[in-house]
């Protein structure tokens, strides 16, 4: 019997300006980071119309997406915004991550940020900077993972490895999710 061979689960943190996402590679209790990074949609010179920012979201996901076809992809779930056109603006970007991925068959999950926390720190309201930390602790990069957005997407994709406990069990999941 061969070795068992690792689950690609993909982290993304939707934004309307900057969406980030984050690769890792699940086998057993061992996670690694393979991609990470940030996709751009908005130029802070040029007003870039709404739309093109959710087209641009669109292409690029959808290229890391077939790039690495993952097993299962993470998002964080909506969060209460004080801003009523910012949270509309973030859930109309989130539904784009939910496209890209659902045009591929490819099973999402979902996260509350304080879920995302809670898996990888000690409580629930950690700052951006201390996900930062944890990630590269926990990733064994060499330096924090930039910028903040992908960061958030490593800790999602960390997240359900987490609450899959084996890979095995991610690679139930996804199947079963299909």
């Amino acid at each position: 019997m061969g070795q068992p061979s690792p689950t690609i689960v993909m982290g993304i943190d939707p934004g309307s300006r900057i969406t980030g996402y984050g690769i890792i590679s699940v086998l057993g209790n061992h996670c690694r980071c393979i991609e990470y990074g940030a996709i751009r949609c908005h130029d802070r010179r040029l007003e870039t119309p709404f739309e093109q920012r959710l087209k641009t979201i669109y292409h690029e996901l959808g290229g890391v997406l077939r790039r690495h076809a993952p097993s299962v992809a993470a998002v964080e779930s909506v969060f209460h915004a004080v801003n009523a056109r910012s949270a509309l603006q973030l859930g109309h970007a989130r539904g784009v991550v939910l496209l890209a991925a659902a045009e591929l068959e490819i099973p999402l999950f979902e996260y509350s940020p304080r879920e995302v926390k809670k898996s990888i720190s000690v409580s629930g309201r950690a700052t951006k900077e201390e996900v930062q930390t944890m990630v590269r602790i926990l990733l064994r990069l060499k330096e924090l993972p930039r910028p903040k957005d992908a960061a958030d997407a490593l800790a999602v994709a960390l997240c359900h490895a987490f609450k899959g406990v084996s890979s095995q069990r991610l690679q139930q999941q996804a199947r079963l999710a299909r």
